[in-house]
């Protein structure tokens, strides 16, 4: 549908019905393409900085490699998309459904992650610095190797993201150490899942104890 590399044209703009299209390297910088079904289309490669895709559907979606740095997503279903090696900076992903996307090395510096649903998805490696985690689902989620930590209870050293209402389980996979530090800030909800109290990144402002490390 579009050569490597070029701007394409004629889209359709918002709510455009793209599913399974072929935009490999496409150029589709600060467009609006909001409600737009892209499932299963291949967009590794692609450039969709500061592009509209609110409420977007990118099911299954091929986007190893694309460039989304302040591109809006909120609410957009990205459950299975393969976002590998995304360039997700300053994302707005409000709100996103990203349920089993791999996002193995994905830059999501800044990224606004408020609420997102991130079941069981993969973030071996992401980069999360200054990510915004408040009230997102990582329940089955893979964290290893993403350099999350948090601020000591003085709040002198450097959160690599906020962490605040984060849904997490027994399952969750957190980086090296960092397991017993968020069991320490979370409250039991049910069976085997548990929700981070205060902000997530100090001991200082808990108001519930914290869960037993049994």
């Amino acid at each position: 549908m579009s050569s490597p590399f070029l701007p394409v044209e004629n889209l359709g703009g918002p709510y455009a019905d793209l599913r399974g299209a072929h935009l490999t390297g496409a150029i589709l910088t600060r467009e609006d393409m909001t409600g737009s079904d892209l499932t299963g289309a291949k967009m590794n490669l692609a450039n969709l900085y500061s592009t509209n895709l609110d409420g977007a559907l990118l099911g299954s979606a091929i986007l190893a490699n694309a460039m989304l740095d302040s591109a809006r997503l909120t609410g957009a279903d990205l459950t299975g998309a393969d976002l590998t090696d995304a360039n997700l900076t300053r994302a707005d992903l409000t709100g996103a459904d990203l349920t089993d996307a791999n996002l193995t090395r994905a830059d999501l510096t800044g990224a606004d992650l408020t609420d997102a649903n991130l079941i069981r998805a993969d973030l071996t490696g992401a980069d999360l610095a200054g990510a915004d985690l408040t009230d997102a689902d990582l329940t089955d989620a893979y964290l290893p190797d993403t350099g999350l930590r948090l601020l000591d209870p003085l709040g002198t050293g450097t959160s690599s993201a906020f962490l605040a209402g984060v849904v997490w389980s027994e399952r969750t996979r957190w980086p090296d150490g960092l397991e017993v530090e968020m069991r320490s800030r979370s409250v039991r909800i049910g069976e085997g899942r548990y929700r981070v109290e205060g902000s997530g990144n100090s001991g200082a402002d808990l108001t519930v104890p914290p869960v037993p490390l049994s």
